[in-house]
């Protein structure tokens, strides 16, 4: 089994995201969203630009 997100409400009631890597460590958490369809969106969203993101090492 691959990466996976996983979508879920915290206990403020806000929606968010986070990536899980093969062994079940998150790699990546997202802000909260007011709506479910708004985490989605984000989800969709990183799917979609980070195969491609450069990395910027400004140490």
């Amino acid at each position: 089994m691959g990466a996976k997100f996983e979508v879920f409400k915290d206990g403020r009631g806000e929606y968010r995201f986070r990536l899980k890597a093969p062994n079940g460590q998150i790699i990546a958490s997202s802000e909260g969203y007011k709506s479910k369809d708004s985490a989605l969106n984000g989800v969709a969203s990183v799917k979609k630009n980070a195969a491609d993101a450069i990395v910027d090492d400004q140490s």
